[in-house]
């Protein structure tokens, strides 16, 4: 009894000590966010409005699909020479890398937006304003952010704020396909980034986990034949429709946050002959490895089982495979600690998850404390009827600009 009672008392002694801990660096952040040099920072950003949003729409109206991200890149380097940076470079990937030289005794701080969408080369892109809200393909996934951060560059110049870090912008390339931009951009600086912020997505919270992603195309493989051909042979989307509605019959957890999804399917290219190749995509994901792994071989069974009783053959073609980047005592981390307590200072409450799927999970898989949240809320995310709310992305940007303060060290 005696052994329970200490426990819990050492449990409420270390759950108040912690309440007092972010309570403090809320307060902390609040304190940073009324400091002359900050609120000069803000009211820059209130007089730039018609600005960004001009550039905003300029930099969405620019096609960037993943992989032809060139003259974007070349649009966001031309104003980039107008601020007050230490160093601009592309590097061997294709990033487009600014650097703010802090004073010194500060860590390294990376904030970073992605220069790519999904849309398709050759589309014609013009943004509308309607309602309060600016439509176009790609106006959030991931300009909103892209102009974020322009912005606060140019109110950290306006208000002309040093920080004791560094600041680094780095403007990324395929994060909607490979992830190529960041991992090459990571295999070269790693060994100095402190703190690493991927702007994508998000607005009122943030995430500091990345979830696992494997994407397949399963194919089975028959003899084909026509229509009117004896049958067995059957046609290769008998296997296929057995298996998908078997492997939609699987338990798939939600504690830890979990995922399954059949996409895309694929046959026969003519309406009287049975598919020699049947395929379908899976899109699995979990926060959680194991859980992957349970599920990638439950899967595998139902496949062989349906591929075998057809009289058939089964191919897996392996499309992308990320595995679910959580580092342990991460929610404690500094970074961590430091983005909620920013989050409630500017006045969002709504609490941290584990389910990112960007560009922080690769900074996650290096072992960088990282995080991802967003400057603006949006809606139709890849889609061509993609739209922002054009008042809260003012807001957002004077978030980002309070992270970056709080990160990076505001010097005196």
């Amino acid at each position: 009894m005696k052994q329970t009672s200490r426990a819990l008392l050492l449990g409420l002694f270390v759950y108040l000590a912690c309440g007092r801990a972010f309570a403090q660096s809320v307060e902390q952040a609040q304190a940073l966010m009324a400091r002359p040099q900050v609120t000069a920072a803000f009211a820059s950003v209130e007089q730039d409005r018609d600005k960004i949003l001009h550039e905003w729409s300029a930099i969405t109206e620019i096609n960037a699909p993943s992989g032809h991200e060139r003259e974007r890149a070349a649009y966001i380097e031309k104003l980039l020479r107008d601020y007050k940076l230490t160093k601009i470079y592309s590097d061997t990937a294709g990033n487009l890398v600014a650097v703010r030289k802090g004073t010194g005794g500060g860590p390294t701080v990376v904030f970073d937006a992605h220069m790519d969408t999904v849309f398709q080369p050759g589309l014609k892109i013009k943004t509308t304003i309607r309602d309060g809200r600016i439509y176009a393909p790609g106006i959030g996934d991931d300009t909103r952010n892209i102009e974020a951060l322009l912005a606060t560059m140019r109110a950290l110049d306006a208000a002309r704020i040093k920080t004791r870090g560094d600041l680094l912008f780095v403007f990324t390339v395929e994060e909607e396909t490979t992830m190529r931009g960041v991992k090459a951009f990571l295999d070269e600086n790693k060994a100095k980034i402190d703190h690493y912020v991927a702007l994508d997505g998000g607005y009122e919270s943030f995430t500091y986990g990345g979830i696992g992603i494997n994407w397949y195309r399963q194919h089975f493989i028959g003899p084909g034949g026509h229509t009117r051909s004896a049958t067995p042979p059957y046609s290769a989307t008998l296997p296929l429709a057995r298996a998908i509605a078997r492997i939609y019959e699987l338990p798939v957890p939600r504690d830890p946050p979990s995922n399954l999804n059949i996409g895309m399917l694929g046959g026969s290219e003519v309406v009287n002959a049975k598919a020699s190749d049947a395929w379908f995509t899976v899109d699995l994901r979990s926060t959680s490895n194991e859980v992957i792994a349970d599920l990638d071989k439950k899967i595998a069974a139902i496949l062989k089982e349906e591929a075998d009783r057809a009289g058939m053959t089964v191919k897996t073609e392996i499309i992308s495979s990320s595995p679910s980047a959580q580092l342990p005592g991460h929610r404690d981390s500094f970074l961590v600690r430091t983005a909620l307590a920013v989050h409630q200072a500017m006045g969002f409450n709504v609490p941290p998850s584990v389910t990112g799927s960007n560009n922080s999970s690769a900074a996650l898989l290096a072992g960088i404390s990282s995080i991802s949240t967003g400057a603006g809320p949006c809606d139709d995310a890849h889609a061509v009827t993609e739209n922002c709310e054009i008042e809260p992305l003012y807001k957002g940007i004077k978030k980002v600009l309070l992270l970056e303060l709080a990160l990076a060290q505001l010097d005196e």
